[in-house]
């Protein structure tokens, strides 16, 4: 192995996955495996073996553990648990999220609850209770304890429509991504965050299906298409590894160039 792809390797790694069913995540998941690392996919149930097993087929280990994103007592109990069975986290992936569409003056409370619990709230606590977990061990030989990766998004810096409590959760996300990397960067844990764009996946289903929405964002993008989620394994490969030991409080878009435009 040549000295580039060592840097880019997680050979040795482990990783903790929220969000590995499907879409953006499952790629995620997958692009780890493909890099060396066994990965550890949380989950609500364990119906869905895809990922699993897909990452079985690349030779690298993967267990399921079932936890809601929504509870805050399930989530508190995930991390203890994980440990408990001997796993070391050397990676932290949070990409579980969920979307609720309405206009803000019928906005529910339960859906806000809902989705500040899924996306910020569950985001913090492993994050917490991980950074705990990497704080109690040596710095490799290169001065790493780890990496941790959250998912943001465009809605991160824009504030979109009907979507209040999405963009707010997603505000929060890079910020409090910026917050621990002030406080772990000098004790060898990297945190940054990915911030997709407009992405083909189930949960843009509303804007694709929407013709006059999909084709005033498609004439934005100036890579001229839609985002596939393989377009994420390169760079969350390049923020798990020690390709990105000087990065860290980055929120990274990948948005065929949005942002730009």
């Amino acid at each position: 192995m040549s000295t580039i792809q060592q840097l880019f390797s997680l050979e040795g790694k482990t990783a903790l996955v929220t969000g590995g069913t499907r879409g953006i995540g499952q790629s995620m998941a997958l692009a780890f495996a493909e890099a060396g690392a066994d990965v550890l996919l949380v989950q609500r149930d364990e119906s869905n073996q895809t990922t699993k097993e897909a990452i079985e087929s690349l030779g690298r280990k993967a267990q399921i553990y079932t936890a809601d994103l929504a509870s805050q007592e399930s989530i508190k109990q995930l991390v203890p648990k994980v440990l408990a069975d001997g796993h070391q986290i050397d990676i932290l992936l949070n990409c579980g999220g969920i979307q609720r569409r309405h206009p803000a003056h019928e906005f529910p409370d339960e859906d806000w609850s809902e989705v500040l619990q899924v996306n910020l709230t569950t985001v913090f606590t492993l994050c917490r209770d991980v950074g705990a977990h990497m704080l109690k061990r040596d710095k490799d030989r290169y001065g790493k304890r780890g990496s941790i990766i959250n998912v943001a998004s465009l809605q991160s810096f824009q504030g979109g429509l009907n979507i209040p409590a999405y963009a707010s959760s997603k505000g929060g996300v890079a910020q409090l991504t910026k917050s621990l990397s002030n406080q772990w960067a000098s004790e060898g844990i990297n945190v940054n965050a990915i911030a997709p764009g407009y992405i083909r996946t189930d949960m843009n289903k509303a804007l694709i299906n929407d013709p006059n929405r999909a084709k005033s964002i498609l004439e934005r993008i100036p890579a001229g298409r839609w985002g596939s989620p393989d377009d994420f394994k390169g760079s969350v490969v390049y923020l798990a590894s020690r390709a990105s030991m000087y990065v860290s409080g980055e929120v990274l878009t990948v948005d065929g160039g949005w942002m730009g435009r």
